[in-house]
């Protein structure tokens, strides 16, 4: 036994030496896991999400490659939506605003999902707009409960015929500009014109969901042609206003149709610089009252792919919030949403209160966005080409 004990103690001759080595476990991995392997087993998230890291935003997106990226399988596709987020935004930051409906009920279009709808009873009283203070007012409660946006919606089909109220409007934003606050309007349709006074009194965006894919559209809206939405973002993006739009799920649509939304705004020559998210809340007394509710994983599929097919753009966590628990919100969060509505209602549907979103931003980390000090200051220069295209349009 000694002498075996001193014979492993020899140091090893040439021959032992020369044996070949037993492979470590990053070898084994390497050779067993090749990068054409990787590439060949690894999800349509996977692979668009590292274009998307490398190259930035395109505007050439196919129909069926974004299909892909939205059929990826649900956690590849939620952690590839997050690597995105973080290598694009400040992916705790997250933008706070305020929605105020100005104008109230009495639309004459019928979308299917809209309780402001005057064909549909659903116990909603129309009302005037709102008057100036009552809106400065409203404006100076969400900057101190910490919105940095403060979006105004009427319920109209358009802005047409109605200069008063639009004068009115325009007074609205300048002052709410003054304010230090981002400010948004959503209006209806709006023409070119309109689009620039809005610009010169100093609107940050201007809100025109597309709604659903362009195949399901007809299904949902008969009185304004998805041709129409497409011409308002038009004017509000040629004005040098930001550009919000996004759509609604839950309306009976199929996934094909959810895909087809995201492929318009994907394909548009610029990406919105908003993507608002909304899950429909269905209200008694329109065509949609009895839609079942949207489930959570719905909605991070959207959300992901519209992160990873529009990296830069601001992904709102919508209406429907409201229904979602504080773990499932911080899934969207995490798959790349980084803004959302505060305060008790959106125009007429309910949303999350103050105190609960100060709740959940402190629980996870998060962190509120400060208004663009870049859109808030209007340059002189701008300011005057504006006036010039205004005045030459007669």
């Amino acid at each position: 036994m000694i002498s075996k004990i001193r014979l492993i103690g020899r140091p090893l001759s040439a021959a032992v030496l020369a044996q070949p080595q037993l492979p470590t476990y990053s070898n084994c991995y390497s050779t067993l896991v090749s990068p054409s392997a990787t590439t060949a087993s690894s999800s349509a998230a996977a692979i668009e999400a590292e274009r998307s890291i490398r190259d930035g935003p395109r505007n050439d997106w196919s129909r069926d490659e974004i299909k892909s990226i939205y059929d990826s399988p649900l956690l590849d596709l939620l952690f590839h939506g997050a690597q995105v987020h973080r290598h694009a935004q400040n992916f705790r930051e997250v933008q706070q605003c305020t929605l105020l409906s100005i104008k109230t009920g009495g639309c004459s279009e019928d979308c299917s999902y809209c309780p402001q709808s005057s064909r549909y009873d659903t116990g909603l009283k129309a009302q005037k707009l709102m008057n100036k203070d009552a809106v400065l007012e409203a404006a100076t409660k969400a900057k101190e409960a910490g919105s940095m946006r403060f979006c105004m919606g009427a319920a109209w089909r358009d802005t047409i015929g109605r200069k008063t109220n639009f004068n009115q409007i325009l007074e609205y934003v300048k002052e709410i500009r003054n304010m230090g606050m981002e400010v948004c309007c959503t209006l209806g349709m709006l023409e070119k014109q309109q689009a620039l006074e809005l610009k010169r009194a100093g609107l940050t965006a201007y809100n025109h969901n597309l709604d659903t894919s362009r195949e399901y559209y007809p299904n949902i809206i008969t009185t304004r042609t998805y041709d129409e939405r497409l011409e308002t973002l038009k004017y509000v993006r040629e004005a040098g206003i930001n550009v919000c739009s996004g759509g609604i799920i839950g309306l009976g649509e199929a996934e094909e149709d959810r895909v087809g939304l995201l492929h318009t705004l994907a394909t548009l020559p610029t990406h919105p610089e908003s993507v608002p998210i909304n899950a429909l809340l269905a209200v008694k007394g329109t065509p949609l009252q009895d839609q079942k509710p949207v489930e959570i994983w719905e909605m991070i599929r959207m959300i992901a792919t519209a992160r990873i097919i529009m990296p830069k753009a601001m992904v709102r966590l919508s209406a429907g919030r409201v229904r979602f628990s504080i773990p499932e919100q911080a899934l969207c969060f995490l798959a790349g949403a980084n803004s959302i509505f505060t305060g008790e209602k959106l125009l007429t549907t309910p949303n999350n209160d103050y105190d609960a979103d100060q709740y959940m931003f402190k629980l996870l980390g998060l962190i509120p966005k400060a208004p663009d000090s870049s859109e808030l200051a209007l340059k002189d220069v701008e300011a005057e080409d504006i006036e010039e295209v205004i005045s030459s349009s007669g």
